[in-house]
């Protein structure tokens, strides 16, 4: 059977991956490595794309963007981030489709969504509503220029000191080695350059961090001068320096940039790495299904056969299944759920479910109302096969039936065990008059 290739990203057409913009271009390539110097750092009102290579939006959109850069040159700075690749820079800037176009103007740690039209006029009139904006604001004295090195004494955007945890000889080893976090630990002295340099993008970082992490990876800091007992036993002997600690590791050097998105996408790949695989839940009420969904970018849901055409093993299994699915794919941090089959009538109704039989699985995306459906096998392979196509955004979606979330019916929990038939009533049917004449044939 030839698999149908689906996704839910929002982009329909299968592309090929090749770079959007080019040195000639007057679009500016940003990078996790320069997107704080160029962006964060400058005066200059900024629009910035986010794209993904894959997404036919995106490529719809180029030569306008282009087109726009061109004619706000000079006037108004216009780059383009690949999202797919840099996603630690879409993850900071809350980036969930393609393109996403941002405004970064007074506050650059806080930047505006561009509402407006695609075309290059329509572009080239948002940037000057904005920049008109952006000088108003600086006539009248609410905005001093919006670099982010002159707001780091504001805090604001530029991250909370307090993220940055404070490690010493004394909290160290409790902390660190025997927590269960994993962290990223800067060893510094108050006299060095480069740690004043770093300072402001481990700070940033840490917060951008810890809420994206939700703690499971910090980032802290020793005074060496101070702390010399622990800086000493991991041979501390340039400032700054950063190391890696897992739990039952041996601790790593960091290898990575030192700007804030640098280190983010560094803390990002750690935090992937070790983090659990998300749970695989029973949808029992509308709470759990719209907190899972609502939640994640993709929604994993399984259709399962009822408890007595399969049995406890048999559901197990497909249990088994998806578990080994989502601990695979547990870096995109997917929300898993399954149900029985005609627990959720309306569930599987709005996702055409049903037709092709028993076990099912969609993929929901909730924010765009879209779904696609595994047409393969209910195995590794194939669910393999499917979730790989929708992690890269190609195939087609449907629109969730009425465009609207179906009704949740509240459940009882599978208790994990087989299946019961229902007891049949017995009936005393000595009393009923039977027809003993079975010669006659009556229509």
């Amino acid at each position: 059977m030839r698999p149908l290739l689906l996704g839910v990203l929002g982009c329909s057409l299968v592309l090929s991956v090749q770079a959007f913009y080019s040195a000639s271009d007057d679009v500016v390539e940003l990078t996790p490595s320069n997107f704080n110097k160029e962006v964060i750092q400058s005066d200059s009102l900024w629009l910035v794309e986010f794209y993904a290579p894959w997404c036919g939006h995106c490529q719809h959109l180029t030569p306008d963007w282009k087109k726009a850069a061109t004619a706000l040159k000079g006037i108004v700075k216009v780059g383009a981030v690949d999202a797919d690749q840099h996603k630690s820079l879409g993850g900071q800037y809350g980036v969930r489709g393609f393109p996403t176009i941002k405004i970064f103007g007074a506050n650059k740690n806080k930047p505006e969504d561009y509402q407006g039209g695609r075309s290059s006029q329509a572009i080239v009139d948002g940037a000057m509503n904005s920049l008109r904006t952006l000088v108003k604001e600086r006539l009248s004295g609410k905005s001093g220029g919006s670099g982010y090195s002159k707001q780091q004494s504001g805090g604001g955007g530029a991250g909370n000191k307090a993220d940055v945890v404070e490690l010493t000889d004394d909290n160290f080893d409790k902390m660190v080695l025997e927590g269960d976090e994993v962290w990223m630990v800067e060893f510094f002295a108050p006299w060095c350059g480069h740690c004043k340099n770093l300072e402001p993008e481990w700070t940033a970082a840490a917060s951008t961090v810890k809420e994206q992490t939700k703690g499971k990876v910090r980032l802290g800091a020793v005074d060496a001068t101070v702390h010399q007992a622990v800086s000493s036993r991991y041979g501390i002997r340039g400032f700054p320096t950063i190391k890696v600690f897992r739990k039952g590791e041996e601790p790593e050097d960091y290898q990575g940039g030192r700007s804030r998105g640098d280190i983010i996408e560094r803390a990002l790949d750690l935090f992937s790495d070790h983090a659990a695989a998300p749970e695989l839940l029973e949808i029992l009420s509308e709470d759990l299904f719209k907190k899972t969904c609502e939640d994640s970018q993709l929604c994993v849901i399984g259709v399962l056969p009822h408890i007595l055409d399969t049995g406890a093993a048999g559901r197990n299994g497909y249990l088994e299944v998806m578990k080994k699915m989502s601990e695979k794919y547990k870096k995109k941090m997917w929300g898993w759920l399954w149900t029985e089959a005609g627990a959720q009538m309306e569930l599987e109704a709005s996702l055409g479910i049903g037709g092709f039989g028993y076990p099912a699985m969609a993929a929901i995306n909730t924010r765009k109302m879209k779904f696609a459906l595994l047409r393969g096998s209910f195995s590794e392979t194939g669910i393999h096969e499917f979730l790989r196509e929708l992690s890269v955004g190609r195939g087609s979606t449907a629109t969730l039936g009425g465009g609207n979330m179906p009704k949740i019916h509240t459940v009882e929990p599978w208790d994990g065990n087989d299946g019961q038939l229902p007891v049949e009533e017995d009936y005393d049917l000595s009393d009923v008059d039977l027809d003993d004449d079975f010669d006659k044939d009556e229509l």
